[in-house]
C-alpha cells in the first residue's frame, strides 16, 4: 500500500523557491481541515502544494499588498441569508466552487471576516425581488471560505463575474469583483482588472475557482467565534431597554425585525444573528439596516 502523501512535505522547497508567506500558511492549513471537493481533486489553491510545486497565489500576498476596489454596480441589496451555498439541486447552469482565504496585509489570516456575494444566474439575470444568487458568510478560524454556486451569465457591457463585499471585523468594507480567465469580453470590459482574476479549472461537468482576499488591515492569525453557533447552555445576554429603545449588545441573539440603538443611531435588524464584537450595527450592513 502505498504510503499517503504529508500535505507539508515539500515546504522547504516550496520556501526555497521563494513562495510566499501565505503559501506557507496555505501548507499549514490544508494539515488541519481537507478542502471543499468537486467530483475528486482539492480546491485549485492547494492543489499545487499537495504536489510540491508553487501554489497559484491570488493575488501574491506580500506585505502592503492589498485587494483592489471595484465599483459596488446597480444591484447590490442588503440584508442577504446567510449560507455558503447559493444553488439547490435544481438550479440551472454550471456548477461552480469557489474557494480561498481572507488575508491581512501582513500576510496572516483573519478570522470572521464578513464575505457577501452576489451574481447574476446562468442568463445573466439579477433577483432585484428576491435573493436569488445572494448570501453572506464568516471566514473560519483559518480565514478560509467556501462558495457553492454557478458560472453566471453574460449580460450587455459586462464580462463575467462575481461581486463581493469583504469586511474584517470592525473594520472598513472592501467591496470588489472577481473575474475568470479567458473570457473574450475581458478584452473590452472597462470595469474589468486583471489582478481580480481567480484561478479556475475544470472538475466534471463543473468548474473550481480560487481567489484571496488581502485586506487593508492586519490579520492576526487567531480564531474568533463562529458566527453561525453559539456555547451550548450558555444563555444569551438580554439587550438592555432604557426609554423605551433597545441597546444593541454584544452576545445577544437578534431576530429579524428586532430593532435597536446604536451610538443614538436606530438600526433594523434583517437577518437573525448572534452578535460578537465587530459586528456592530454601522459596520455590518448584511445584518442591519439603518432606519
Amino acid at each position: 500500500m502505498p504510503t499517503p502523501h504529508n500535505p507539508l512535505d515539500g515546504l522547504g522547497e516550496l520556501a526555497d523557491r521563494k513562495i510566499s508567506r501565505k503559501g506557507l500558511l496555505k501548507a499549514a492549513a490544508l494539515a488541519g481541515a481537507a478542502p471543499v471537493l468537486i467530483g475528486s481533486g482539492v480546491a485549485l489553491a492547494r492543489d499545487a502544494v499537495a504536489a510540491d510545486a508553487p501554489a497559484p497565489l491570488t493575488p501574491e500576498c506580500t506585505d502592503g499588498h492589498v485587494t483592489g476596489e471595484q465599483i459596488e454596480g446597480p444591484y447590490f441589496k442588503p440584508g442577504s441569508p446567510l449560507r455558503t451555498s447559493l444553488v439547490t439541486s435544481g438550479t440551472p447552469g454550471t456548477p461552480l466552487t469557489l474557494s480561498g482565504y481572507v488575508f491581512g496585509r501582513n500576510c496572516l489570516p483573519i478570522s470572521g471576516a464578513l464575505l457577501d456575494f452576489w451574481q447574476a444566474d446562468t442568463n445573466g439575470n439579477y433577483d432585484n425581488s428576491g435573493y436569488t444568487f445572494r448570501g453572506h458568510q464568516f471566514s473560519a478560524a483559518n480565514g478560509a471560505f467556501t462558495l457553492t454556486t454557478i458560472v453566471p451569465g453574460l449580460y450587455p457591457g459586462r464580462t463575467r463575474h462575481i461581486h463581493v463585499k469583504v469586511q474584517a471585523p470592525n473594520q472598513p468594507i472592501l467591496t470588489t469583483q472577481l473575474y475568470f480567465p479567458n473570457e473574450p469580453r475581458n478584452a473590452t470590459d472597462t470595469i474589468y482588472d486583471p489582478a481580480l482574476l481567480m484561478t479556475v479549472r475544470q472538475v466534471g461537468n463543473g468548474r473550481e475557482a480560487s481567489f484571496d482576499f488581502v485586506l487593508n488591515v492586519n490579520g492576526t492569525g487567531t480564531p474568533s467565534p463562529s458566527p453561525s453557533s453559539s456555547n451550548p447552555g450558555s444563555p444569551s445576554p438580554t439587550p438592555t431597554s432604557s426609554g423605551g429603545t433597545t441597546t444593541w449588545q454584544v452576545g445577544a441573539s437578534y431576530k429579524v425585525g428586532d430593532v435597536v440603538t446604536y451610538n443614538g443611531v436606530t438600526y433594523v435588524c434583517i437577518q437573525g444573528h448572534i452578535a460578537y464584537a465587530g459586528w456592530e450595527p454601522p459596520n455590518v450592513p448584511a445584518l442591519w439596516q439603518r432606519r
